[in-house]
């Protein structure tokens, strides 16, 4: 169906906008553009930007507890990520026949432009930005949206655009089966929204949907669960790999890409063995959109890395502090650790905590033991993780951390903020979480 007559379908449906947040508000703002007058819900009594809609330019707006029995008589319920397709209001409205999407799955039906979609419970933030880097620096438009932060249904008015670079959530797959791509990766699976999948398995589950309908599948070598299980075209990456991997020349380690050596790691603005790792998949994936190989080497060497991901905070007698707040479940920090443990030569001092979303924190076992020669800990699961290793030390404020770390450090050694948890409990964000451990390493130590 073209893009035309996909809307002209869209508008003769009941469609409701359940959830309004980023996307939702972007949803709302696309059906009225198209000249759809949609209906409005959302599970909070006032959702931040709700004035931003004219209420005589919609079919209403309903706020607090989801009217299961209004939702019944729609013919489409366009859902935010945010609320689960398992609410009880909705599964009603299913029951009745109503058809249940996400805002990527209207984006994907109207949108006529290639696509690269990228999953996984760590480092697709980066990976997107990366691949968007490198199609930009090859002369080729691309432009970044989704789980990033900018919402696809704001994207697809963007003008000029030549491929749209999609990260997605598991949460946004849920709701997905129409999007096709040129090609897609699930970087990675750990445990995470363990509170909303009933096991690692349904949550795997959910991030293969990203191979639907693509026409190359990456996928980590390392870590089976990204191993794709649908008939596609596939490329496994991992460091060790001979097509994409690092390789020694000359006692100087490369990045290999395609079977032929790309550029010196060294020469990454990016650090760690989970950036090299990042790095390769991302030139696997702007390949396949038509990048050229100086394209990548442009965005390699002048990428900068993302906010609260791994981000130097301060080098002070010796420390370095490290802001890595964007690490909201084990496996990120697991990463985190495995990247940047072989360049300490001193300690590792450990600043985790938060609420780990139903996760194992047991997993955290074997790096804590092994890796982290302090563990300082706060948050809702502080003390399951700091009953994990002996001599941890269990704090109330993330500012208390910061100074135990400082009286613990010497030369030589890094504070790595990884927390392994959302920050919900404590904090409006994640990012606030990570500000504010910049601003107390700048008052502890500068």
């Amino acid at each position: 169906m073209t893009q035309s007559g996909m809307m002209q379908s869209l508008a003769k449906k009941r469609i409701a906008v359940v959830g309004l947040g980023l996307s939702g508000l972007a949803t709302v703002r696309f059906l009225l553009n198209a000249g759809i007058r949609p209906v409005l819900m959302d599970s909070r009594s006032k959702p931040a930007g709700i004035e931003q809609i004219a209420p005589e330019k919609v079919d209403g707006i309903y706020l607090g507890e989801l009217d299961a029995n209004r939702l019944a008589k729609m013919d489409m319920i366009v859902l935010s990520p945010g609320l689960s397709p398992t609410h009880p209001a909705i599964r009603f409205a299913l029951a009745q026949g109503v058809e249940l999407v996400g805002d990527v799955e209207l984006f994907a039906r109207v949108n006529n432009k290639p696509v690269i979609a990228i999953t996984g419970s760590n480092g697709k933030s980066t990976v997107t930005k990366l691949v968007e880097a490198m199609l930009n620096a090859s002369g080729i438009n691309a432009l970044a949206a989704g789980n990033i932060g900018l919402p696809v249904l704001d994207a697809i008015a963007r003008p000029g655009v030549d491929v749209f670079v999609l990260e997605l959530s598991s949460f946004q797959l849920d709701t997905t089966r129409s999007l096709h791509s040129i090609a897609s990766c699930i970087l990675n699976v750990s445990a995470d929204h363990l509170d909303r999948y009933r096991d690692l398995t349904a949550y795997a589950a959910s991030k293969q949907r990203v191979y639907q309908h693509t026409q190359l599948a990456v996928f980590n070598l390392a870590d089976s669960a990204t191993t794709p299980e649908q008939a596609v075209h596939t490329l496994g990456i991992s460091l060790a790999d001979s097509a994409y991997g690092i390789v020694q020349l000359a006692d100087t380690a490369w990045l290999q890409v395609a079977g032929e050596p790309l550029l010196p790691v060294a020469q990454m603005t990016l650090f760690g063995a989970h950036n090299q790792f990042n790095a390769l998949v991302a030139c696997a994936l702007a390949l396949a959109a038509g990048a050229s190989r100086d394209g990548l080497i442009t965005a390699l060497t002048q990428f900068v890395s993302l906010p609260h991901r791994c981000i130097l905070v301060a080098q002070k007698h010796g420390v370095r502090w490290i802001n890595d707040s964007k690490a909201t479940n084990i496996g990120a920090t697991q990463a985190a650790i495995a990247g940047l443990r072989p360049g300490v030569k001193g300690k590792l001092i450990l600043i985790a905590g938060g609420d780990a979303k139903g996760a194992d924190v047991r997993e955290l076992a074997p790096v804590l033991q092994h890796d982290v020669q302090q563990l300082i800990t706060l948050g809702q699961d502080g003390a399951a993780i700091a009953a994990l290793k002996p001599g941890s030390i269990q704090v109330k404020t993330l500012a208390e951390a910061v100074k135990v770390a400082a009286k613990l450090a010497t030369s030589g050694d890094m504070v790595l903020l990884s927390p392994a948890c959302a920050s919900l409990d404590m904090f409006n964000s994640y990012g606030d979480r990570g500000e504010q451990f910049a601003a107390a390493v700048k008052a502890e130590v500068l």
